[in-house]
């Protein structure tokens, strides 16, 4: 007897997913490198953030010494004690709310309006307002310091809240320094929504204005706070200017604040754990900020980005 060998060949379901795995692509060497030199990046650009808050929690005598310590072995809140016990700091945190609040008011209500008349209008001199917002761009903030001063100064004599060391004085500066780039940045999301919309409600018996808060205002939103984001960094970070509007040292803004660290320890050394803990407290303001509208400025950045 003959024993017949019979070839066992595989079903087509297994040939069908033999094939899918040999066509499957392999991560690539290149993914992996750009992986990695994002991560590294990251790092790089944390690291200071970092370094600033180990700093903070660590003695002026351990910062130093010879050898650097990159874990908190150290800690301690003293920094941060002589900061808030110390003078001037309750007086600058109420110049930089004021200033960056006015100042985030008055150029979101001009730069909003600009934009909708660029968008949504036609009117003689429009092409020569959005060229000459486009040249106050190029305009450098150092070449204004003494027009402004003069400015303020002369005002001042006979206007006090709009001269020198004044909350709305120093904040018309801020207005007039962002508005142009903010009414950029507000034109792509007003361009972004079809006029219809309004159009539509008006024909369902609502007013232009009703309208416009109804429809067109809500979906500006996210518009509205990417901008005002915008301004408010500028606003609460900004040193030059303040340092000239602001010479008093009771009007001075965080920034300016910080600095007097650098002259109030010129005989005895810098005191590093200070100062860094001074720019800690400093940026918790906009850590909080951030935190409340991130959702809304994620949207709003990504919708300015694709809109207009």
């Amino acid at each position: 007897m003959t024993a017949s060998t019979e070839t066992v060949r595989p079903g087509p379901a297994v040939v069908r997913d033999a094939a899918v795995t040999a066509r499957r692509p392999r991560p690539r060497v290149g993914k992996v490198l750009l992986g990695v030199l994002g991560i590294v990046v990251s790092l790089v650009w944390v690291f200071p953030v970092y370094w600033m808050l180990l700093s903070a929690v660590t003695p002026d005598a351990r910062l130093r010494a010879d050898t650097p310590s990159f874990l908190p072995t150290h800690f301690t809140l003293a920094n941060f004690g002589s900061v808030l016990t110390g003078s001037g700091f309750g007086g600058a945190l109420r110049m930089s709310l004021m200033v960056t609040l006015v100042t985030i008011v008055l150029v979101l209500a001009f730069a909003f309006l600009a934009a909708l008349a660029i968008s949504r209008w036609r009117f003689r001199g429009r092409t020569g307002f959005v060229l000459a917002v486009l040249f106050i761009q190029m305009l450098p903030a150092e070449g204004l310091f003494i027009a402004q001063y003069k400015m303020l100064s002369t005002v001042g004599a006979s206007t006090p809240v709009l001269g020198l060391n004044s909350v709305l004085g120093i904040s018309i500066l801020y207005t007039a320094m962002l508005v142009p780039f903010t009414i950029w940045m507000l034109r792509g999301f007003v361009a972004g929504i079809p006029a219809e919309l309004e159009e539509a409600a008006m024909v369902d018996g609502l007013s232009r204005t009703k309208a416009f808060l109804r429809i067109t205002f809500p979906l500006l939103a996210p518009g509205l706070v990417a901008s005002g984001v915008y301004a408010f960094l500028q606003a609460w970070n900004e040193f030059t200017t303040a340092l000239v509007i602001l010479p008093a040292e009771s009007r001075q803004t965080l920034p300016i604040w910080l600095r007097s660290f650098l002259s109030a320890s010129a005989n005895r050394g810098i005191d590093w754990g200070e100062v860094m803990a001074a720019s800690t407290l400093i940026a918790v303001p906009v850590i909080v900020f951030f935190l409340f509208v991130q959702g809304r400025m994620t949207s709003g950045l990504v919708a300015g980005a694709v809109k207009g």
